[in-house]
């Protein structure tokens, strides 16, 4: 059976911080497009455990946060408008909708594959605009 080398000292290794950055931005992604609430609420609650985290996995829980938060406000504010041009029955309900999904939602789920690409790569990401909401 063929003996693997052993990884030299010039390899890189992951950072030690690594698998929370991902964690925190699988988590983003998740509470996008499969588990809303569910997964917002694991990625408070992974906020608040690991607030003192190293730099790169404070810095990705941060702005997947700020982010989640952002991407519930803008929620709202959709449905508000929708209430707002004349409810759910009118016509122009669909072209709100329609519109929501493809700039804001698929904005914030790219954002959000952005930051596990980074994540995944150890380094640091920040969203545009976004990914600042928390001191």
């Amino acid at each position: 059976m063929p003996v693997l080398p052993e990884p030299s000292a010039t390899e890189e290794t992951s950072p030690p911080d690594q698998g929370l950055a991902v964690a925190a931005e699988s988590l983003y992604l998740i509470n996008l497009l499969l588990v809303p609430g569910l997964a917002f609420l694991v990625l408070l609650w992974l906020y608040r455990r690991h607030r003192n985290a190293p730099p790169m996995a404070r810095q990705h829980l941060r702005q997947t946060l700020s982010a989640s938060l952002w991407a519930g406000a803008l929620l709202v504010i959709t449905n508000l408008l929708i209430i707002a041009l004349g409810g759910y029955a009118a016509a122009s309900t669909w072209v709100i909708v329609i519109l929501y999904f493809t700039t804001v939602h698929a904005t914030l789920v790219m954002l959000g594959i952005l930051g596990l690409a980074k994540a995944l790569a150890g380094q640091l990401c920040s969203y545009p605009l976004i990914g600042e909401l928390l001191p």
